[in-house]
């Protein structure tokens, strides 16, 4: 197995474009890809550009009738069937559309053959992470679902338990729902509750169904947790899951909307939290996945001030050379920035908070605080399910 990383890029990734209002600008793509090269990341992994997932990759998780929609919408924008989600507001038709979006799922379903193959321990691809698209619907500014095609394709190989954590500030809704039922497959999802954010769904009660009930995993966070709320939370129920499920390959999913400048949702994440966060999964990749790590992009709408710098730290991470946080920022990229955006780029790759300290659950709880409520309504909800205290 090769110690390198691979980090999947194709540059035809960034026409996944809404449109010029649109809040997921492919900038935050390109420019995430130019500060990995400033940094000098492409030399410590290896570049590839899977090709596009064909039809069959895409009814893994995908309706037939929902595909040939899309493709549809792709020849005709003007023609899309709002039936399936397409033409709406979050989900505009754009020519092109069934390529583009083949082409990032395809760039996740080649990260996870590539981890199960052995050709690397790890794989990164930021342009991924679209999780709320469903089986027959686009949704939430998502197409196609490649984060549940990557675990799908995991699955037709031989893998017989893949966990993913989604750490997105919006519920992994349509990756819940692709294996609701799969005990094969834990979900694990953090994100605002869903009374104050977008899918409304994600309540800790959501645990599965049938042969997988106990398998879908929900924290359901207060609007405003900031970094201090946001890794108790997650330390207090994710490792002691993986720990339990022994998974054979990790599939996470890091959405950087948490953050406090973004302009879509209301918890209030630092850059340094995400990073930290980064590196326990990667750490848990190597405790109980032999290393093995899938890791996909996801949300950010603060496309300059946060994007960019979280998912480097993440292929900083998965390449074996962390970026220290108070690293300086190339002036090169920061040039580029105001050339593409006129925007002035951050100058450091912290947010001023590095280390993020945090109290462990072990040290106990306050039943009268909202964060630790969270926590207890999810262990008490799934823990008894997977034979664990809660």
């Amino acid at each position: 197995m090769s110690g390198r990383a691979q980090l999947m890029w194709d540059e035809a990734v960034t026409g996944y474009d809404f449109g010029r209002d649109h809040p997921m600008d492919p900038v935050r793509l390109a420019l995430t890809r130019r500060l990995v090269d400033a940094f000098g990341l492409d030399k410590d992994v290896d570049v590839v550009a899977a090709k596009p997932a064909g039809d069959s990759t895409l009814r893994l998780v995908h309706r037939e009738d929902y595909v040939e929609a899309v493709k549809a919408a792709s020849a005709d924008p003007d023609a899309a069937d709002g039936a399936y989600g397409l033409g709406t507001m979050d989900d505009p038709a754009f020519a092109g559309m069934h390529e583009v979006s083949a082409l990032i799922a395809g760039q996740s379903v080649g990260a996870a053959e590539a981890v199960w193959a052995g050709d690397v321990l790890h794989a990164v691809n930021f342009s991924g992470g679209l999780h709320h698209a469903m089986p027959g619907a686009a949704s939430g500014f998502c197409i196609y679902n490649d984060a549940s095609l990557a675990i799908a394709r995991l699955l037709e190989l031989g893998a017989e338990r893949v966990a993913y954590v989604d750490v997105d500030v919006h519920h992994g809704d349509g990756v819940q729902a692709a294996f609701w039922e799969d005990p094969r497959v834990l979900t694990i999802s953090l994100h605002e509750h869903p009374r104050t954010l977008f899918p409304q769904t994600g309540w800790p009660e959501e645990t599965g169904a049938g042969r997988g009930e106990g398998s879908a995993v929900n924290v359901a966070l207060p609007a405003g947790t900031g970094d201090a709320g946001w890794l108790r939370a997650f330390h207090a129920v994710v490792p002691e899951l993986i720990a339990d499920f022994r998974p054979q390959v990790l599939v996470t999913q890091h959405g950087a909307d948490t953050h406090f400048e973004d302009p879509l949702a209301h918890l209030a994440v630092s850059l340094d939290a995400q990073r930290a966060v980064q590196v326990a999964c990667h750490e848990l990749a190597h405790e109980y996945a032999d290393g093995k790590w899938v890791a996909l992009g996801g949300g950010g709408y603060a496309v300059v001030e946060v994007v960019p710098r979280s998912w480097t730290h993440l292929v900083a991470i998965a390449a074996g050379r962390e970026i220290a946080p108070e690293a300086v920022i190339p002036e090169g990229w920061r040039q580029e920035v105001f050339a593409r955006t006129r925007q002035l780029g951050p100058q450091r790759m912290t947010d001023g908070r590095w280390p993020v300290a945090y109290a462990e659950w072990e040290s106990g709880y306050d039943p009268g605080d909202r964060l630790d409520q969270a926590v207890v309504a999810t262990r008490r909800a799934v823990f008894p399910l997977r034979g664990l205290l809660a």
